[in-house]
């Protein structure tokens, strides 16, 4: 009697599965939408951060300047 065949076949990431289940239910048009608000809001944090860099760069020249 043979052993069965095993079958060499890799078990899905959690993150592959979820992506998975969501080109299900989404349409296109919905998956862009989130990737263009994800986009929005990863610039939007990019500029709070160049914001505050720049906060900082006068508030040190403002001191500088006044000592």
């Amino acid at each position: 009697m043979q052993a069965a065949p095993v079958r060499a076949t890799a078990i899905p990431s959690l993150t592959e599965a979820l992506r998975a289940v969501e080109s299900l239910l989404m349409s296109g048009g919905q998956r862009t939408a989130r990737r263009n608000a994800w986009a929005s809001v990863l610039e939007d944090r990019r500029r709070a951060k160049d914001r505050i860099e720049a906060e900082r760069v006068l508030a040190q020249a403002l001191t500088t300047r006044s000592s």
